[in-house]
């Protein structure tokens, strides 16, 4: 499937013509290290207007097309016309690739990127070559690249509209965004990689309650949530939404626990076992672009 993807896209360098729809790899040269990203134009899309961009920021051990595949964001873009684009880590190197998404211990802290000046110049190469709405810029992540997210959020909020992490929490010491930046986050409770309740010794990045509890503060929602436990339609798996409401500048943080989950997507089958149990339940693509319509940047 990987292989597939790869020989069917285009390969583009940098400032070329405006990209029609299809799968772009995209070269960029940062700090001395050249990286490339994917864009990924839905087949409606309309040159004349301005669409939103989607950052899809991969798991450590993936890249961005293994990020496609995991997610099936590719389809959901069609289906709503957004622009989605998959950058691609650096790390310790061969697979393992990460992102520079805070504190890590032992030899991943030695000589990272620094991903947040990649990540906007990766956002200046998809504005140079698609017409994009800027008031429409979102991120989501599985895992590190969920934690790459709430380091976006902290230090380019004023570029990211909101953001949908997915499986990971915040790895910075400090959460200081300059806006409120709506979040909406997903995690199993069972989760046994990054852990519901937090890590193990000797990791940095924090639990779920404590992430949530600074977005909460830094965008002034209630303290406490408004709890639903959704309807059961796929499998046995429970969720509950946790609302915080609206703060400042109607910024939302809403949380989706799924019971008995893994370090999984929800709404995406398929992950190798060791992930533990995804749920088909709620569709994380069809929630997270409902909720990124309702937050464009004010």
């Amino acid at each position: 499937m990987f292989q597939i993807l790869v020989a069917l896209s285009v390969v583009a360098p940098a400032g070329a013509e405006p990209l029609g729809p299809g799968d772009h790899k995209r070269v960029l040269t940062v700090d001395k290290i050249t990286r490339h990203h994917w864009i990924h134009v839905p087949p409606k899309h309309d040159v004349k207007k301005p669409t939103a961009v989607v950052l899809a920021l991969h798991g450590a051990m993936m890249d961005g097309k293994m990020m496609e595949v995991f997610t099936d964001l590719s389809r959901s873009a069609d289906k709503h016309n957004f622009i989605v684009v998959y950058p691609k880590g650096t790390g310790a190197g061969g697979i393992f690739l990460t992102w520079n998404a805070g504190q890590f211990p032992g030899p991943l802290v030695k000589d990272q990127a620094d991903d947040v000046k990649y990540l906007g110049k990766v956002l200046d190469d998809v504005e140079s070559v698609v017409n994009t709405d800027k008031k429409r810029v979102y991120a989501t992540g599985l895992s590190n690249g969920a934690m790459m997210c709430y380091r976006v959020a902290s230090e380019m909020s004023e570029r990211i509209a909101a953001i949908a992490p997915v499986a990971g929490t915040l790895a910075i010491e400090k959460y200081e965004p300059k806006r409120p930046v709506p979040v909406v986050h997903f995690h199993g409770n069972a989760d046994a990689l990054v852990q519901y309740n937090g890590p193990p010794k000797g990791f940095r990045f924090r639990s779920v309650p404590d992430t949530i509890a600074a977005c909460v503060k830094v965008n002034g929602c209630a303290e406490k949530p408004t709890e639903v436990e959704l309807p059961i339609k796929e499998d046995k798996l429970k969720v509950i939404r946790k609302d915080h409401g609206k703060g400042k500048g109607g910024a939302e943080v809403v949380l989706y626990v799924i019971h008995q989950g893994g370090h999984t997507w929800p709404g995406m089958t398929g992950a190798p076992v060791f992930l533990g149990q995804s749920t088909r339940n709620i569709s994380a693509n069809d929630i997270m672009w409902e909720f990124f319509q309702r937050h464009p940047m004010k």
